[in-house]
């Protein structure tokens, strides 16, 4: 990291090294075990990743959740393994990359237990005590209990795993037990832990197997590896975990790890969207208990205010400020600060939609960040694009969240780029938006890019500038990039219905344009049809209710917000729906909307029902404002008349869809501006796993000869053995 020079002396205090057993932290920014999407099946590109994020200034970058053992996993999530030493290279690559970035290298070191349904392995799952599987799918799958010997392999499994994580090259082993995953947590909480021998019962015996794993541990590693442990700070629910027993739990053992860390109780608490929880959420229940322990403690929160930081250690209630998803979104925040380039700052809007990789297995993304986990597989970098090329001059038309972004980084590479917005207002459906209850922060995603292109001498932004192709043509731009936007339909058109459903005249039928603009419905009954199935829906519920009207949620999902799921904040856009009164008609969907009422079915009987309403909502589906890109598909004949080379349509005039995807539309676009067209060749890096060795069988297997031998005896009847000559030996079970 560059010297701190001309830092504000205000934060100087975050600049601090701070010594975690064996090892010190340059600073006291701790980037958390986060997940990506990308696991075992993307280690190159996980590994880049946490590099980025090293360089950009954090003391120590934690991998995401390693499972140690192949009788624990969480199929279908992708995470990292360290199963045997097969394992190391991807996660030593992880380790060598953060270090060059100058940061220690962390590793979260877990076993599933109640958590895993092993549906790769195919193990039973081992528990703390018996029960179904608790996770996010409903597997139908119960786990056995652990005796002692069980227990004495997995001190076994985690001594080996210490080993292994040395090996790679890490400095810092984390325990997970938190956010009612790993073991750990399993045998602290009574929920989970029904034991009545040495293991269960008292807090002491529910502490052995944690005191023994650190010890056993620290006694492998001859205490070079410093250790954390990660717990929730509650867990609610009878017999949970309680924030007043953690607070016991670290007052009988103050030096048990070089490092406590705190999460909230469950992830959907940990990492609760702005929406629904502010910054620094959780500062009640860490608060005091750093006064508890000798060791540095660290704790998250969502945090992208300096300030806020900075007040939280210098009141002691946080030695190291952790961070997953503000390191997301800005990799270089720590680097930021030091500098005093605070403008600069890409904070986090805790959209959430970087979890969505997790849960949909698929390499995660940021909205704020359309860099990340593209460091590897495309080669960008958050703070950093390459010069320009051949070409000199853009015109980029719409200023939303694709425009926005496609402005900024072609202005970054260094190209002459004219922005025009046919209205006012900078940022498109994000400006709108975040006028929307519990969106506010959503406006970061404008703010961010305005204030960046406020500082570009070579972008000219160009407001209440309606352009027609005659207009583009006249500009003598030399590339075109059309980002303007979409219109949500009104006619219920998106996934149940793919045509029209019969709308009576009288009816009166209300958008979330509509909505956005200022035209709502009247107080009194409202039908709002929600097929789009993501926020947008209940974020018009809940304004609706304010203003006084009675709305009847009708989706043909099986609960509201289904997508949602994926963000984590499912469960809380349901319970609040619930709080305003909304009635909810889940698998349901409109057959016809008539004059006062609703005719909705069933979407698995085709039974009916009306629905009496003053007014509709449709939140279904989005169409692409695509008028201005066919206006000069018609006049291709004049391109080159005004110079101009190629027109793209990007973002959601081309393909509607969550705002993440146009940020990353128009980092794309401008990334692929005067670059080599790859043909048929991938866009994108992948990894492929190599193949066994042909022939290569488990030592369990039969022998190939026997295989061989039984293969090619003759069939039909077997031969006989000789009377009287001995029965072959048969072979010693493995």
């Amino acid at each position: 990291m560059a010297p701190d020079t001309g830092r504000d002396p205000r934060f100087d205090i975050l600049f601090e090294p701070v010594r975690i057993g064996p090892k010190v932290a340059r600073n006291r920014f701790i980037q958390v075990p986060h997940c990506n999407g990308g696991g075992y099946r993307d280690p190159s590109a996980a590994a880049e990743m946490r590099r980025v994020k090293a360089e950009g200034g954090w003391a120590v970058v934690f991998t995401e959740q390693v499972e140690i053992h192949h009788s624990s996993e969480i199929t279908p999530f992708i995470e990292l393994r360290l199963w045997d030493d097969r394992d190391i290279p991807a996660l030593a690559r992880m380790a060598q990359a953060i270090h060059e970035g100058g940061a220690l290298a962390g590793i979260e070191l877990a076993y599933s237990g109640i958590n895993g349904p092993n549906l790769y392995s195919r193990e039973v799952p081992r528990a703390v005590s018996p029960g179904p599987i608790l996770t996010f799918t409903p597997d139908p799958v119960q786990a056995r209990a652990m005796d002692l010997s069980d227990i004495a392999d997995l001190r076994r499994w985690f001594r080996n795993a210490f080993l292994r994580a040395q090996r790679a090259g890490f400095d810092v082993v984390c325990l997970y037990g938190a956010h009612g995953f790993g073991i750990f947590q399993h045998f602290l909480s009574r929920r989970t832990n029904r034991r009545s021998d040495a293991y269960g019962g008292s807090l002491p015996n529910r502490a052995r197997f944690l005191r023994e794993v650190i010890e056993e541990g620290r006694e492998a590693t001859k205490g070079e590896v410093a250790i954390s442990v990660r717990l929730s700070l509650e867990e609610a629910g009878e017999g949970g975990f309680s924030n007043a027993e953690l607070r016991e739990l670290v007052a009988l053992y103050p030096e048990l790890p070089d490092l406590w860390d705190f999460a909230h109780g469950t992830w959907e608490d940990c990492s609760a969207p702005s929406r629904f929880a502010p910054e620094g959420a959780q500062e009640a229940l860490v608060r005091g208990l750093k006064a508890l322990t000798p060791r540095p403690v660290v704790g998250v929160g969502r945090f992208t205010s300096p300030d806020a930081m900075a007040r939280q250690v210098r009141a002691g209630i946080l030695d190291f400020v952790g961070a997953a998803r503000p390191s997301i979104a800005d990799p270089f925040l720590p680097r930021k600060i030091a500098e005093g380039r605070f403008d600069d700052i890409r904070e986090c809007i805790g959209c959430n939609i970087c979890i969505s990789g997790d849960l949909t297995q698929s390499p995660s993304r940021c909205t704020q960040n359309p860099a990340f986990m593209e460091e590897w597989r495309k080669g960008w970098h958050p703070e950093r694009l390459r010069p320009r090329g051949e070409s000199r001059s853009v015109l980029v038309v719409g200023s939303g969240p694709a425009g926005l972004e496609a402005a900024r980084a072609l202005g970054a590479r260094g190209y002459e780029v004219a922005l025009a917005e046919a209205g006012r207002d900078l940022g498109g459906r994000v400006a709108r938006e975040r006028r929307l209850p519990g969106l506010g922060a959503w406006g970061r995603v404008a703010d961010w890019r305005t204030g960046q292109i406020a500082k570009m001498a070579n972008v000219a932004v160009y407001r209440d500038s309606r352009l027609s192709a005659e207009d583009v043509l006249a500009f003598g731009a030399e590339h075109v990039c059309l980002a303007t936007g979409a219109l949500w339909r009104r006619d219920a058109v998106a996934r149940f219905h793919l045509d029209p459903v019969p709308t009576d005249p009288a009816m009166p039928v209300f958008t979330p344009d509509d909505v956005m603009d200022g035209r709502l419905p009247a107080p009194g009954p409202v039908v709002l049809y929600d097929d789009d199935h993501y926020y947008m829906g209940s974020v018009l519920a809940e304004l609706l209710a304010a203003r006084g009207c009675r709305v009847a949620f009708v989706t043909p999902a099986q609960r509201p917000a289904d997508w949602a799921w994926n963000t984590l904040e499912q469960g809380r856009i349901q319970r609040r729906l619930l709080e305003l009164g909304a009635a909810l008609h889940l698998s349901r969907a409109p057959v016809a909307v008539e004059a006062g009422a609703v005719r909705i079915a069933c979407t698995f009987t085709g039974r009916e029902q009306r629905l009496e309403a003053a007014a509709v909502v449709m939140v279904t589906s989005r169409t692409g404002e695509d008028a201005l890109a066919r206006e000069l598909a018609a006049r291709r004949d004049d391109w080159a008349r005004a110079g101009l080379r190629s027109v793209r349509l990007i973002g959601d005039a081309l393909a509607p869809a969550p705002i993440a995807w146009a940020t990353y539309a128009g980092r794309a676009y401008a990334e692929a501006l005067d670059a080599t067209d790859p043909g048929d060749a991938l866009p994108f890096r992948r990894e492929i796993a190599a193949l066994a060795p042909p022939g290569w069988q488990h030592p369990r297997a039969m022998p190939a000869a026997a295989d061989a031998a039984t293969s090619a005896a003759p069939t039909g009847r077997r031969r006989a053995r000789p009377a009287g000559a001995p029965r072959p030996a048969r072979p010693a079970p493995p």
